[in-house]
C-alpha cells in the first residue's frame, strides 16, 4: 500500500491518539513539529531537535526552491542527508509565502508567478511544480498547493479563494508521485465560514489524501474564531486520517485544538520567542529580560530536564540575552521546543488514561497562576 499510513490508537472525547507511519519513521500524534523553513531549526542542531523528542520537522518549500534550489538538495543525498535530520520531514507547498513574501505576485488559474524577496529572481509556482520540489526534497508529507485565504475576508471572497484551493488540490494530488510511506495532504479552506469548510473538506474527501489539514488559520482571527472553526471543522474529515492545523500556535491553543479532534500542529513561536527572550513554562511566560531575573540562582523550572533548566540559572539567562549572546538564545530555544514537546507527550498520556478534560483544566490553572515569584 502507497501513502503514509495512520492508526487511532484511542480516544478521549473528540481528541485522539495516534500514529502516523512514514518512510522515515513513525510520528505519536497529538504531535508538534518544530519548524526548520530553510532546513535548519533556528539555533539548534538537528541532533539537539530530536532530543527534544520531536520526532517530525517542516522545511519550506519556498525558501528552499530560492535557496539552495531543490535540484541542487536531490543532488545532495535531499533533505534528510542535506540536514542530517533522519526521521520525518513535511514540506508546506510555499503557497503561503508566496503571497506573505513575495514581490510582484501575480496569480492565475495556472498558479504564481511572483519575484523572488532574496534577489528579485522571477519564478513560478504551480501545483504541478510545488508537487516536484517537494518530491526532490524527498519530503514524506508534502502539502497541497493552496491560496492562504486572508483575514478578514467576506464570504464571496472565502469561496473564491477556497474553490481555487480545492481545483489546486486536484492537481495536486495528479502529479504527486505515489511512494511507500510517502503521503500527500490537502489542505481545508474557507476562512470562518462553517459552510465553506464544510465544502472544502466534502472537495478534498473526493480527491482522496493521505491527511488533511486545516489551513487559513492564526490569521488574525483570534483565538475565540479559531476555536469555533475546530468546533466543527475536524468533524468533517475522515476519522482515520490525520487532521493538522497549520502555523498553531501557543500552548493553550494546542490544548483546546487536540480537544477538538486535531492530531498535528506546527509554529514558528518557541523558536523566535527562543530569540527573543520568551520562555514557555508550566506557569505561562517567561520574560528573560525582566530585571528580576538578574540575581535569581534558581533554574527557569525546576521540573524540567532540558539543558537550560538543568545546567543554569535564571541569572545567567537573564545576562546572556541582556548582552546579546547566541548562546541565551540557543538555551531558550532548546527549553521551548522541549516544554512544546512534554506539553503533547503529556496530553498523548492524558488521552491514553482518559483524563484529558483534567488535564486541560490543570494547564489552565497553572498558567493562570503565572511565573514563581522571585525569592
Amino acid at each position: 500500500m502507497n501513502g503514509t499510513q495512520f492508526k487511532v490508537l484511542g480516544k478521549d472525547g473528540k481528541a485522539r491518539l495516534g500514529r502516523v507511519e512514514t518512510a522515515h519513521g513513525d510520528i505519536d500524534t497529538p504531535a508538534f513539529m518544530p519548524v526548520g523553513t530553510a532546513a535548519t531549526v533556528k539555533a539548534m542542531r538537528p541532533e539537539s531537535v530530536a532530543e527534544t523528542g520531536a520526532q517530525i520537522i517542516l522545511a519550506n518549500t519556498y525558501h528552499l526552491m530560492l535557496r539552495p534550489g531543490a535540484e541542487r538538495i536531490e543532488k545532495l543525498g535531499g533533505l534528510h542527508e542535506f540536514m542530517n535530520w533522519q526521521r520525518p520531514i513535511l514540506t508546506d507547498s510555499g503557497g503561503f509565502q508566496v503571497m506573505s513574501l513575495a514581490d510582484l505576485r501575480k496569480m492565475s488559474e495556472k498558479g504564481v508567478t511572483f519575484r523572488s524577496h532574496v534577489d528579485g529572481s522571477k519564478h513560478e509556482l504551480t501545483p504541478e511544480r510545488s508537487m516536484d520540489i517537494q518530491r526532490m526534497l524527498d519530503a514524506d508529507i508534502s502539502m497541497a498547493f493552496d491560496e492562504c485565504t486572508p483575514f478578514p475576508a467576506t464570504p464571496e471572497q472565502a469561496e473564491e479563494s477556497m474553490q481555487l484551493s480545492m481545483r489546486w488540490a486536484e492537481r495536486s494530488k495528479d502529479a504527486f508521485v505515489e511512494r511507500q510511506g510517502y503521503g500527500l495532504f490537502g489542505i481545508v479552506q474557507g476562512g470562518i465560514y462553517k459552510g465553506l469548510r464544510e465544502q472544502s473538506a466534502d472537495a478534498l474527501k473526493t480527491i482522496g489524501f493521505d491527511g488533511y489539514a486545516i489551513g487559513g488559520l492564526a490569521v488574525g482571527e483570534g483565538q475565540e474564531a479559531m476555536f469555533d472553526v475546530l468546533d466543527y471543522t475536524p468533524g468533517f474529515l475522515p476519522e482515520g486520517k490525520p487532521r493538522y492545523l497549520m502555523g498553531v500556535g501557543k500552548p493553550d491553543d494546542l490544548v483546546g485544538a487536540v480537544m477538538r479532534g486535531v492530531d498535528m500542529f506546527d509554529c514558528v513561536l518557541p523558536t523566535r520567542s527562543g530569540r527573543t527572550s520568551q520562555a514557555f513554562s508550566r506557569r505561562g511566560t517567561i520574560n528573560l529580560r525582566n530585571a528580576r531575573h538578574s540575581d535569581d540562582a534558581r533554574p527557569l523550572d525546576e521540573n524540567c530536564a532540558c539543558p537550560a533548566c538543568t545546567n543554569y540559572s535564571r541569572a545567567y539567562l537573564h545576562h546572556l540575552v541582556k548582552i546579546g549572546e547566541i548562546l541565551g538564545a540557543m538555551l531558550l530555544t532548546w527549553h521551548n521546543l522541549h516544554y512544546y514537546q512534554e506539553l503533547m507527550a503529556a496530553m498523548r498520556s492524558a488521552i491514553a488514561a482518559g483524563n484529558l478534560e483534567a488535564f486541560a483544566a490543570e494547564f489552565a490553572d497553572q498558567q493562570a497562576r503565572g511565573d514563581i515569584e522571585q525569592l
